[in-house]
């Protein structure tokens, strides 16, 4: 299949979305930096980080395979799943995109034809990247892991912590609650302080009171340490009965689509990211300084 240049169709995302003009040559505002980001920041690294499974690997040798979900299987193609070696519940999810999650809470009751056709549909190979272009995806190997199904404390939806990193600091995070039943998000200090900006509407944001998990430093630590080198990355976390385990890696937050609210904060949160030049002649930078 066929793509515009990423400098092409990155202008027509952006404007799309934001209703702004795209400026290449010169991004200041976050989702500016974002779209350049995937234009020309190509360290090959970011195709084994943004691989669900592929991050294992870095996250076990920077903080330790004790922060790692535990995993039942990795495969190629649906019909490699044996279901009989899986227990009653767990998540599967594709290895080479976003979003892109089966959570499985009985197995008996689970349609395997229609499961199949689904998890076909994720696994061709076009079939995220085109959407957004963003290049760290472009040439992950498309698979499945099924993983454990992760409970928070009460029992419910998992609370996501994710860490918005620059330059190897955590500078504040977005807390995601109800993922499955009443999804809301909001951002945070470090004293777990409402910031005073969002990129949802009042109605999905979260307004009750958000408390700091013990774990917290731990995870602010951890997650500073896997960001180190990179210009900007979130990384999320769990915290499962105090224990931290590893989400994921994100260098695109929602494909560089939905800017701050209030817009002054599209500036202001775009100018932490200090993105490196290009030198003699780069058209894109693969090697991380």
């Amino acid at each position: 299949m066929k793509f515009l240049p990423p400098e092409i169709y990155a202008h027509f995302l952006y404007e799309h979305h934001t209703g702004k003009k795209l400026n290449l040559n010169n991004p200041v505002e976050f989702n500016e930096k974002i779209q350049w980001y995937k234009v020309f920041y190509h360290p090959k690294i970011l195709t084994q980080l943004v691989d669900k499974y592929g991050v294992r690997e870095y996250v076990e040798s920077k903080i330790g395979a004790q922060y790692l979900n535990k995993l039942y299987g990795v495969y190629d193609s649906p019909e490699e799943i044996n279901y009989d070696e899986l227990p009653n519940k767990f998540i599967v999810k594709a290895t080479h995109a976003s979003s892109y999650n089966l959570i499985v809470r009985d197995k008996e009751k689970l349609n395997k034809v229609k499961t199949t056709k689904l998890f076909k549909k994720w696994l061709a190979k076009s079939q995220y990247y085109r959407t957004g272009q963003e290049w760290a995806y472009k040439n992950v190997k498309p698979r499945l892991i099924a993983e454990k199904l992760l409970k928070d404390e009460g029992g419910i939806s998992l609370i996501d912590y994710k860490f918005y990193c620059f330059s190897g600091e955590a500078k504040f995070l977005e807390v995601h609650l109800d993922r499955e039943q009443d999804h809301k998000r909001g951002f945070y200090d470090f004293n777990f302080e409402p910031l005073p900006y969002r990129y949802v509407s009042l109605k999905k944001s979260i307004s009750s009171k958000v408390e700091k998990p013990s774990n917290f430093d731990e995870m602010r630590k951890l997650s500073e340490v896997l960001a180190a080198n990179f210009p900007f990355v979130r990384v999320d976390f769990y915290s499962i009965e105090g224990k931290t385990i590893f989400g994921e890696m994100t260098f695109y937050p929602s494909d560089g689509r939905k800017d701050f609210i209030p817009d002054e904060y599209n500036k202001i949160i775009g100018d932490y990211i200090k993105l490196p030049k290009l030198k003699n002649g780069q058209k894109v930078i693969t090697e991380i300084d």
